[in-house]
Formats: structure tokens, C-alpha cells, sequence
């Protein structure tokens, strides 16, 4: 948290990787880089593992995290207002968070190179369909659990979607695009195309990690 936070602080919780866990995030250089410009721009940051490394948005995981934040948010002055970064397959628990039902309530989601919509994964390779099977504990998890189904269902939401159309591992188009498309909330956020594969050096620059900050420095604005 910053040392500012003599008062009261928001708090971004970001949501790890396939296979990742809250360890991957607080050692990587590359995600530090995000976590210390949020953390200059005022914010608490809590590193989540999200209910394990496959966990896919799941109930469970959810769950997982409802109870680590409100541990976290015992341990600083919180202001009461919690936003989302998701990376990759922590998009649909970082949008899953932001949607009613979610243990807390998030005012704002960010994305980079997430993975939105839980059929698309589902149907994209026998690995996945398995963790997502063995996540939700279902053979086949209905539209009704899909943050993406839901966030279309529960209208506009501030968004901040980073994506490439070179990513080979989550098709843009059909995840942070058609989200942002169907459910961002006008004249907040944005869609920002990079280039490049999946989660490559270019979504972890100073100058992304200010846009996310200048993003949840609007939504406090908004109290």
C-alpha cells in the first residue's frame, strides 16, 4: 500500500494468469511495473490468487477471493471502493467481480489480454475445457455463469480493455473487443489495440501502467 494511505485508499485488486498465482505477480518485473505505478498513484494493491491457478472466473474462486479481501481491506485505512485488473485468464475473475452477486462491489475493470468470455474458452482447447470442468464442477458450465453472457445481461460497465489482434492465445475480437463493444460504458475507459502476442513486453510499459492509473483516478473522481 502507499505511504500516503494515512487516511483512506482505494484498493486494485488484480487478477493473475493461467497457471500463476499472487507468488508470479509480486515477483514478476514486469507486472511491477503496473503494481508501483498504481501504488505511486495512491492505490492499495492486492496480488490475488483468485482461488488457484486454474480456477477460470469460477464460483469457487470467487469466493476465494471475497475472503481475502475483506481480510486484505482489514489491514489498511480502505476507502470502501475496490477496482479490477485482470491478465489474461484472470480477465473473468476481474470481470466476474465487477458484476452483481460478487462479494464486493468493484467500480471499475481493467483488462489486459483477458479472457472475457468463459464458452470461447471453453471451446478453444480440450486443456482448458478440462480446467474449466474440474473449475465450476460441470462438464459443460452454462451461459449463465459467463461473466461476458452476464455483463451484456447487466448493462454498461466502466471499462479499460488492452488487447492485440496478433494474440494467438485469446482472440481479442471475440473477448476484450466484443466486451467492450457490448458492455463499456460510454466515455469512460476505452478499447486499446497494441500489437504483438500474448501478454508480450508491451503490455507492461510505464505508459500503459499510467493509463491504467489515470482510468480508477477518473472513477474516484466520479464518488
Amino acid at each position: 500500500m502507499p505511504r500516503s494511505c494515512a487516511q483512506a485508499c482505494g484498493l486494485v485488486v488484480v487478477s493473475h494468469p493461467r497457471g500463476q498465482s499472487a507468488a508470479h505477480l509480486r515477483d514478476s518485473a514486469s507486472v511491477s511495473v503496473l503494481t508501483s505505478a498504481l501504488i505511486h498513484a495512491g492505490f492499495a494493491v492486492l496480488l490475488s490468487g483468485d482461488g488457484g491457478p486454474t480456477s477460470w472466473g469460477s464460483p469457487a474462486g470467487l469466493a476465494a477471493l471475497g475472503q481475502v479481501h475483506a481480510q486484505a481491506t482489514d489491514l489498511f485505512p480502505w476507502s470502501g471502493r475496490t477496482y479490477a485488473l485482470g491478465l489474461s485468464m484472470g480477465g473473468l475473475m476481474a470481470l466476474r467481480s465487477a458484476l452483481p452477486g460478487a462479494p464486493y462491489p468493484v467500480e471499475g475493470v481493467a483488462l489486459i489480454d483477458g479472457w472475457v468470455d468463459l464458452r470461447v474458452a471453453w471451446g478453444s482447447a480440450l486443456s482448458r475445457r478440462e480446467e474449466i470442468g474440474a473449475a465450476y464442477g460441470l462438464p459443460d458450465p452454462p451461459e449463465d455463469l459467463n461473466p461476458a453472457w452476464l455483463a451484456r445481461t447487466w448493462g454498461p460497465r466502466p471499462l479499460l480493455v488492452f488487447g492485440s489482434p496478433d494474440d494467438r492465445t485469446v482472440p481479442f475480437g471475440r473477448n476484450g473487443e466484443a466486451l467492450w463493444a457490448e458492455a463499456g460504458e460510454p466515455d469512460l475507459g476505452g478499447l486499446v489495440r497494441l500489437s504483438g502476442g500474448h501478454l508480450g513486453g508491451n503490455r507492461f510499459t510505464p505508459d500503459v501502467a499510467r493509463q491504467i492509473a489515470a482510468f480508477y483516478r477518473v472513477l474516484e473522481r466520479r464518488r
